[in-house]
């Protein structure tokens, strides 16, 4: 589905609960999206630059308003510059810190803004969907650790990625 669609309807006891683009439907917490380890979301972009020496590629996220909405490194596939590619940022690659980080391997640290939290299929777990600029991103953490962060929606955080997936 992450792969090929570009619109999702989701329906349920063959009732239509939901349609819109894939981007916007994988970000929403309050569907009964049964993702499970593959919940995340899918964002559209185009390769905006290569780094030959690290064989990294910056991958710019779209912003259909203002240019891009933010830049994630992933491996370098060798595509060209301008290339649109899809990405793919499992929750489970997403951490959440209250202030940027140093000293640390991961190299995305993009800001943003807490939308939601919302329980996950586990007690344990909670999906937090964070709005970077006119992307979305979801990170899986522990109840306790957005409880020791003071989570709330509307607070301003920095958002990790640890692996992004270029889908071709």
């Amino acid at each position: 589905m992450a792969r090929l669609a570009d619109h999702l309807v989701l329906m349920q006891a063959g009732r239509v609960v939901a349609a819109g683009p894939l981007a916007d439907m994988l970000a929403r917490l309050d569907l009964p999206l049964p993702l499970g380890e593959d919940a995340g979301v899918v964002l559209d972009g185009v390769v905006g630059e290569r780094d030959a020496r690290w064989q990294l590629a910056r991958l710019d996220v779209d912003d259909q308003r203002e240019g891009p909405a933010c830049s994630l490194w992933a491996r370098d596939q060798g595509l060209p510059l301008g290339r649109r590619v899809r990405l793919r940022v499992l929750a489970r690659d997403v951490s959440l810190t209250r202030a940027p980080q140093t000293g640390t391997s991961i190299g995305n640290q993009l800001r943003g803004t807490i939308e939601q939290i919302v329980d996950d299929t586990h007690p344990a777990l909670a999906l937090v969907r964070v709005r970077v600029g006119n992307a979305a991103l979801v990170a899986r953490l522990s109840r306790r650790s957005a409880h020791a962060l003071e989570l709330v929606p509307g607070m301003a955080v920095w958002a990790q990625v640890k692996t992004v997936a270029l889908m071709e």
